[in-house]
């Protein structure tokens, strides 16, 4: 265990870059992962982080548990650790990951593709339904919120390390997808209830989310096997993207 008490030392510089900037992690390589509930399913799922950074009131009360937990362990001064952090209330606690290398599209893994969406909070949301209800495997089309940026990470609560995560993707990458593409649509196509009760739901396919105010794009669009509509009764023009992704990814997963 190292005590820094530099601000200007050059690694805290990166981490705060990583912290604050959502596109850093792709300059940089690495991901931060700040709070206890982030860093324990870091570990869960087998990541070891290279370096982590205890304030100095956190570790004194729990160095015996977070000892072995990383190559390096550093403790900082708590106000050097809230210069750190980009949340009003610092979590006191955080890991430097190396940036993992993305996988080759699996053809016949459950999959669900985000289309452009901007909102880090609804693309964190929809890696968690995504974990949730076993779609495990995330397809970024150039465009969506980066996948590892603190605000999708934060709203992802851990959902990353269980899914192979795909950034930077196009329309032709899509078509190595050996399953039925499932394209939400506001206007067109059967309804979601329906397609369930008629047994015309199953998890082995993919599901497309698109942008939260165009829609999935036509290019994206002419390649999916089935538009589907979710039943609105209350009147409503759309649902928020996060909202109909964990709805579509529900009924999928418990059609069998």
């Amino acid at each position: 265990m190292k005590l820094i008490t530099s601000k200007d030392n050059p690694r805290l510089k990166t981490i705060r870059r990583l912290a604050q900037d959502s596109q850093a992690y792709r300059k940089l390589g690495g991901v931060w992962l700040e709070g206890d509930h982030l860093c324990r399913a870091a570990l869960a799922r087998g990541f070891k982080p290279e370096l982590a950074i205890f304030s100095e009131s956190v570790w004194q009360a729990c160095e015996f548990e977070w000892t072995q937990c990383a190559e390096e362990v550093w403790t900082v001064p708590d106000d050097l650790f809230a210069g750190l952090s980009a949340l009003e209330s610092p979590a006191k606690m955080g890991f430097l990951l190396t940036l993992p290398v993305p996988p080759e599209i699996d053809p016949h893994a459950a999959t669900v593709v985000l289309d452009r969406l901007q909102d880090a909070g609804n693309v964190g949301a929809i890696l968690r339904s995504a974990s949730a209800f076993g779609f495990k495997q995330i397809v970024a089309i150039k465009g969506t919120a980066g996948l590892w940026s603190p605000k999708v990470l934060r709203a992802g609560m851990g959902a990353h390390f269980g899914l192979q995560l795909i950034e930077s993707a196009n329309a032709e990458n899509l078509q190595s997808l050996k399953l039925p593409l499932l394209g939400t649509d506001v206007h067109e196509g059967p309804y979601l209830h329906d397609l369930l009760k008629q047994g015309g739901l199953t998890q082995k396919c993919a599901w497309v989310m698109g942008h939260e105010g165009q829609g999935v794009s036509a290019e994206i669009m002419a390649l999916v096997t089935h538009k589907v509509r979710i039943a609105q009764p209350g009147g409503e023009e759309s649902l928020n993207a996060a909202a109909a992704a964990a709805i579509c990814l529900h009924a999928s997963a418990t059609s069998m």
